[in-house]
């Protein structure tokens, strides 16, 4: 053992399904075949039942886990596993695993003796059983309900996993392991929590007693590869022409807001269309928790604060974007725009900063502008609503809306110009969208990406800065 590192003195298949035509063949009513010809419900389909031996075996690697666990917290010398290597790390815990288990005379083969090694490395030095998921690129959000259920999103859809913590104690240590880090705490008196992992990724967690079933946890991956918008046309987010039209606004400093609803992918577009943003540029980032991946060389970044144990330190968006005023940016850009700081970034875009961007929750362009009306509102600033109205057509110039469809997918389902007021009404008009048209059998979604054929109200302005687009962007594509 390495004594500078000692302290000192588990699903069956489902059986094969009948056919509709074959069900509606023996029922004899309309309301039985109707019944029969419903869709059953998709809710069966997210259990995971392992067999009761690699259960009983699985439970038996998490009590010996547990213990072990023990052992190691009063062996190791934490100070000086700051400065241990991976390498030396993981042989000084097999090397104490060795010996615990031929003191208990317990015997377990290979594979069970690296996962054991492998989970106490993670218990130590990582999140627990999260770090696995943690590591698996293809997973985006991980969603714990308790400790004996998580769930992952893969390709836009949600997975049960057979990953499980040992309890509910289990499961608060690695919580609070995480807040910790970033000199925040969760307990009764404040039962909820948000942080940073250091990978950047979004954590929030609410504990009991507000959290009824056990803790619940939600993890969104911070994307380690930057998707740009060639990645973006590749996938089938949106097409090249759209990509032409979104450079051109850019490039011409329209402001852009970029609406959708959780997991459509605000934030992605957002990244994507800053690389549209000349690199000699100034530009400010706010946002709660810093996700943004900007390219430029001129990036300054500013994150919100919450308040600390004594209700005291609290930096907020509408802090930081009063300050980023004061500091020569060329264009603001807000992580999201939720609340009262709403009206500094419309006086932003109004005076002198055009080009900045933002992303809002909302589900369609003239949904977003009621967003906003509503949150002028909600800052308790008394202004006639026409007024309102008027702050938001003079300021916004873009509204680009995302949605994550039914079958998973991102989409670009929307590209709607602002072009100014009519009456009490703003006017908008939708340039490019994507037009549904039915579904697979295996519910894929069957659409293609359309131009309304309203040219756009800012094509003067685009070929005054150099991006004269070609009239074909305008016109409608058939259905293919």
């Amino acid at each position: 053992m390495f004594s500078k590192y000692k302290k000192p003195s588990a699903t069956a298949p489902a059986a094969a399904q009948p056919s509709k035509v074959t069900e509606l063949a023996k029922v004899a009513t309309p309301e039985a075949a109707a019944k029969v010809a419903r869709k059953a419900s998709p809710a069966a389909a997210a259990q995971v039942v392992p067999m009761d031996k690699e259960r009983k075996r699985k439970d038996r690697i998490g009590d010996l886990k547990l213990e072990l666990h023990r052992v190691l917290l009063d062996s190791l010398n934490l100070a000086a596993l700051e400065n241990a290597s991976e390498t030396e790390l993981r042989q000084e815990i097999q090397a104490i695993t060795s010996e615990f288990l031929e003191e208990k005379a317990i015997i377990l083969n290979r594979e069970d003796r690296q996962i054991l090694n492998k989970e106490l490395y993670d218990e130590v030095t990582g999140l627990g059983p999260l770090e696995t998921l943690l590591q698996d690129d293809s997973v985006n959000d991980i969603l714990v309900n308790g400790p004996q259920q998580i769930f992952v999103e893969r390709a836009g859809k949600l997975q049960l996993t057979d990953i499980t913590f040992k309890d509910e104690r289990h499961l608060l240590r690695i919580i609070d392991k995480i807040v910790s880090a970033v000199g925040r705490r969760v307990d009764e008196s404040n039962p909820y929590v948000d942080a940073r992992l250091k990978d950047g990724s979004r954590f929030n967690a609410m504990v009991p007693p507000v959290a009824v079933d056990g803790s619940l946890v939600s993890i969104r991956k911070f994307k380690k590869d930057k998707l740009g918008i060639d990645d973006l046309v590749d996938f089938g987010a949106f097409t090249e022409e759209m990509a032409a039209y979104l450079q051109a606004a850019v490039a011409t400093r329209l402001n852009v807001i970029v609406s959708g609803g959780t997991g459509s992918g605000k934030t992605t577009t957002l990244n994507a269309l800053s690389s549209f943003i000349d690199n000699d540029e100034r530009i400010l980032t706010i946002e709660d928790t810093a996700e943004l991946q900007l390219q430029q060389t001129h990036v300054g970044r500013m994150e919100s604060r919450p308040p600390n144990v004594e209700g005291k330190g609290e930096v907020s968006p509408r802090d930081c974007l009063k300050n980023a005023l004061r500091m020569r940016p060329d264009r603001i850009i807000v992580g999201e725009t939720r609340g009262e700081e709403v009206i500094d970034m419309l006086q932003a875009m109004n005076t002198g900063h055009d080009g900045s961007m933002t992303t809002i929750h909302a589900n369609s362009a003239r949904d977003g502008v009621s967003r906003l009306e509503n949150m002028i509102a909600m800052a308790g600033i008394e202004m006639p609503l026409k007024a309102v109205r008027s702050q938001i057509s003079s300021a916004v110039n873009l509204i680009v809306q995302a949605s994550r469809l039914q079958d998973g997918s991102r989409r670009m389902t929307s590209i709607t110009e602002i072009t100014g007021m009519e009456g009490d009404v703003i006017s908008m008009q939708e340039i490019l969208r994507y037009q549904r048209v039915g579904l697979t059998p295996d519910n894929k979604i069957i659409g293609h990406f359309t131009a309304t054929g309203v040219r756009s109200h800012y094509a003067e302005r685009f070929r005054m800065w150099g991006y004269d687009l070609p009239a074909a962007i305008y016109e409608p594509v058939a259905a293919q």
